[in-house]
């Protein structure tokens, strides 16, 4: 890879770490980082810039949901979970407590790689965007996302938007006014269609809508449209 990425690996199965460490090696990624706890991993974060973190669920010292809010303190790098846990409920668990994806065990590692790759690729195209923006700035009366700066601010205040929440709003700011199904926002932003759950979307909407709605049950910006989908509307709301 050209630019450098920091990955790291929180899982107490030393048979999996390794076997993660190895296939991200042989894709190219060469800094690959490991922790067997949660505390480890906190120590690692404070030390190194991490981008990429696949975040086990059960872990030693407590579940891997308890730790992210934890990791979110320090980090806005993307968080893949591994869960052996399949039901909707611990799926939006993961999401709401601060990450981004999941893959459930056991899986195909190279699956691992693949949603990765697409992250960072995403990435780029947005650094790439930056270069031919002017202004990069998406005023919706009470909210403003500043692409160049990679911040929302909501009432003149900036709010915190880990990668993936950021990611969905910035594409929905550039199309405003248009009906997007679930399944156009998966292929749109994460990339990728058949391995991803339409709960993804749901979530990160929700999220979205605890940052930029007065009150999220009763959105004013972002829309529910029955049976279609979901847009983002110019207004003034305050």
């Amino acid at each position: 890879m050209e630019e450098r990425t920091d990955i790291l690996i929180v899982d107490d199965e030393k048979a999996i770490v390794s076997m993660l460490e190895m296939m991200l090696k042989k894709e190219g990624f060469q800094h690959v980082h490991k922790a067997y706890t949660g505390q480890e991993a906190i120590h690692i974060l404070k030390e190194h810039k991490i981008e990429v973190i696949i975040l086990d669920v059960m872990l030693p010292d407590g579940s891997g949901f308890d730790f992210c809010p934890k990791i979110r303190e320090l980090t806005d790098a993307y968080i893949l979970f591994l869960t052996a846990k399949v039901s909707d409920l611990d799926v939006l668990t993961g999401f709401a407590t601060g990450g981004d994806d999941y893959v459930t065990k056991p899986f195909n590692p190279l699956e691992v790689a693949a949603r990765i790759k697409a992250y960072l690729r995403r990435k780029s195209t947005k650094k790439e965007t930056y270069a031919f923006e002017k202004s990069g700035k998406y005023d919706f009366g009470r909210f403003i996302l500043d692409e160049n700066a990679g911040e929302l601010k909501v009432n003149g205040e900036s709010v915190p938007c880990p990668t993936q929440v950021y990611l969905l709003l910035l594409y929905l700011c550039k199309h405003p006014n248009r009906i997007f199904s679930k399944a156009d926002l998966l292929e749109a932003v994460w990339g990728f269609e058949h391995y991803a759950d339409e709960n993804t979307v749901s979530v990160h909407i929700r999220r979205i809508r605890e940052r930029i709605e007065v009150k999220p049950s009763k959105p004013e910006l972002l829309l529910t449209v029955r049976g279609l989908g979901y847009k983002l509307v110019k207004g003034n709301a305050s």
